[in-house]
This record gives C-alpha cells, structure tokens and sequence, in this order.
C-alpha cells in the first residue's frame, strides 16, 4: 500500500462474490496528492452507475495510493465475460481522465508561477524607497 514515485492505475476483475455479490473490480490510483481528487473519483464512478463499497487510501510525501472495490448498482448478468471487460475498460478510462484532469490543471499553474514577471526591476525600486 505504500504510494509509488510514478502515476499508475490498475483495474482487476475479481470473481468469487464479495459482500454478496458474484462481481466486483479492484481499481487503484497512484499519483501526486490533489484536493478534490477523491470527489473528482467518486463522481465519475457514479456516472458509470458503480458504488464504492471498500476504499483504502496511504499517503507518502505528497504521494497518494488509492485502492477501490467498486462493484456495480445496475442489475446486469455477471456471468457474460464481454460485459464485465467493458465495465472494468470503463472503470479505467474513468480514472484516467480524473487523473489527467488534475495533471493539465497542475501543469497550467505550474506555468503560470514560471510566467510570473513582476513590472517593477529591482532597480526602479530603489528610487522609490
């Protein structure tokens, strides 16, 4: 559970029934930590009809690793292989653009701070004070 140094995501179908139910997807997020991230994850996974049922989160340095049981809210057949790709391709492209979301918003304020130029030199301080 220990946060990488590199950004990844990994989704896992796991079979066998947890909480009473015959399906569910083990996803993880590791990347720099974020406010609002874990809104951002909880919506999109809302908007593909899944519920969180498990959620661990460690943090280290700035770095956070986030592991989801997700299963599904809609009353579909578990048993059809094709459906339960599609949900677990979902789930990933989910949370890759949260991920990348946050990574273009990080990057634009980066920018910004570089851009930064102030309209006074140093020099034209000096007559001022």
């Amino acid at each position: 559970m220990i946060p990488k140094d590199n950004d990844e995501i990994r989704v896992e179908s796991q079979e066998g029934g947890l909480n009473g139910f015959p399906y569910s997807i083990r996803a993880s997020l590791c990347c720099d930590y974020k406010p609002g991230l874990l809104s951002d994850i909880r919506q999109a996974l809302d908007a593909l009809q899944l519920m969180i049922i498990r959620a661990e989160i460690a943090t280290l340095e700035g770095r956070m690793k986030n592991v989801f049981v997700i299963i599904s809210c809609k009353e579909q057949k578990f048993e059809d292989a094709e459906y339960r790709q599609f949900l677990a391709g979902s789930v990933h492209q989910a949370l890759r653009s949260v991920l990348d979301r946050f990574s273009v918003s990080q990057g634009v304020l980066e920018t910004r701070k570089r851009r930064r130029i102030s309209i006074f030199s140093s020099s034209s301080l000096g007559d001022f004070l």
